[in-house]
């Protein structure tokens, strides 16, 4: 009783979404779907290895699954804003199970294909292509905006637990009763999240539909509306900058440790075991400190850290010093992305929110093909090394400048606010950092 009694504090006091019975219902299912999802991505890794014994066609999987989320980012936002998000994740839930099973048979039943593999993992793309942005919105709708950082903060600690025991589960399915199981286990996993969503009774906020206007002037209007406001357009290239080049470690670590540090991949497991336990930690941290809410200078400060621990990787050649730099990195990029997801949540008017969540989904997720592309061949040209501080200058430059010029725009927004009478305020209130 006394052991109920402390749990129940702890959550009222620093995980206080899951008080909200909607979030419990949602949450429940992503911590076991998610963990599915990783037992898939190990499994698909090794499928395709298998089939082709190319590391080419391996990447080449990793390129189509990202190339609709690339692509169509933008077009979805403004199609998930006209109907219940609830309705879009039970249907595009309901179609990544399908895909799922369909590995699954087509393992089990020996007539599995690279071509097949391509095709699932093509239509897997374009399904999250709806499913990311709405899932992101979906949130305020079942926890508001107070818990709103919160809720993504425990989203981000339910998904690194997941990378962390996900492969170790799929690991074991692989080696002892076959590929086939990880992708029939992560089908099943989608019940859960299924019940969970068939269970929620939360008011869908629906946008107003606009006759006569098309999807592309939604989407000018959508982004003409982000570059107006300061605060999101400042997020939004903070976020493109960091993602496109510094979320790249799936490419430069396994280089690193085999031409660098001359190691095997029981070292890259621990540095990949690094990364994953600060982001765990940085989940846990921003959950814990939620109620401060999400500020600029979080984003700024973390960027810039980011950007730093990127350049001394390509200067460190010993193990322990990469691993702890890499879980310092770690700490920050779950920390960045936690509160930059969370400004723009809680900054974007209802009418535009799942419009500026598809353009946080196109700089953060659709930016991989890219990112992956050109430290990949930094990597080649340059060696890893050089290529984690390239990575590094990379992101100080911009991140500098974009903090640089907002910042002299907040200075002379506060000069002229006085004199400028009620119009001037405003602006200078939106430009200024959200208290």
């Amino acid at each position: 009783m006394n052991i109920r009694a402390a749990g129940g504090r702890l959550v009222d006091r620093h995980f206080h979404a899951l008080t909200h019975r909607n979030y419990r219902y949602f949450w429940y299912g992503q911590c076991i779907s998610l963990i599915g999802t990783w037992m898939q991505n190990i499994g698909q890794s090794w499928l395709v290895l298998t089939l082709t014994g190319s590391p080419f066609l391996l990447g080449l999987v990793g390129a189509v699954q990202f190339l609709p989320i690339t692509f169509l980012s933008l077009f979805a936002g403004v199609i998930i804003d006209r109907y219940p998000k609830r309705r879009i994740l039970l249907i595009t839930q309901s179609v990544s199970m399908c895909l799922a099973l369909t590995l699954a048979v087509l393992v089990f039943t020996d007539t599995v294909r690279y071509g097949y593999v391509l095709t699932v993992a093509f239509l897997l793309g374009l399904t999250n292509t709806f499913d990311l942005p709405t899932r992101q919105s979906f949130n305020i709708e079942i926890v508001g905006k107070e818990d709103l950082m919160n809720a993504i903060a425990l989203n981000s600690t339910t998904f690194n637990l997941a990378r962390i025991l996900g492969p170790s589960i799929g690991a074991l399915m692989m080696a002892y009763l076959g590929t086939g199981w990880c992708f029939l286990l992560n089908g099943l996993s989608f019940v859960a999240v299924l019940l969970g969503l068939l269970r929620i009774e939360a008011k869908p906020y629906v946008r107003a539909k606009k006759t006569g206007i098309g999807l592309i002037a939604e989407i000018k209007d959508g982004i003409r509306y982000m570059a107006g406001d300061p605060l999101l357009s400042q997020t939004i290239l903070l976020v493109t900058v960091i993602g496109t080049i510094a979320f790249n470690f799936n490419v430069l670590i396994p280089v690193f440790t085999r031409t660098v540090l001359h190691l095997d991949e029981k070292t890259y497991g621990g540095l990949m075991s690094c990364l994953g336990a600060g982001s765990l930690i940085g989940a846990v941290t921003v959950g814990l400190r939620s109620k401060i809410g999400p500020k600029l200078k979080v984003s700024v400060v973390c960027s810039i850290v980011i950007s730093i621990g990127l350049f001394l990787i390509g200067l460190s050649g010993s193990v322990m010093v990469t691993g702890l730099l890499l879980l310092a990195t770690g700490i920050c990029t779950i920390a960045f992305s936690t509160n930059s997801n969370s400004l723009l949540q809680m900054n974007a008017r209802d009418e535009y929110r799942a419009r500026v969540m598809s353009v946080y989904s196109l700089v953060f997720a659709g930016s991989t093909p890219l990112g992956n592309l050109l430290t990949g061949y930094a990597a080649d040209r340059f060696g890893a090394d050089s290529a984690y501080m390239l990575c590094g200058l990379s992101c100080l430059v911009p991140c500098l400048a974009i903090i640089l010029v907002y910042r002299n725009k907040r200075k002379a927004a506060a000069k002229f606010a006085g004199a400028g009478g009620p119009a001037v305020q405003q602006a200078a209130e939106r430009l200024a950092e959200p208290k």
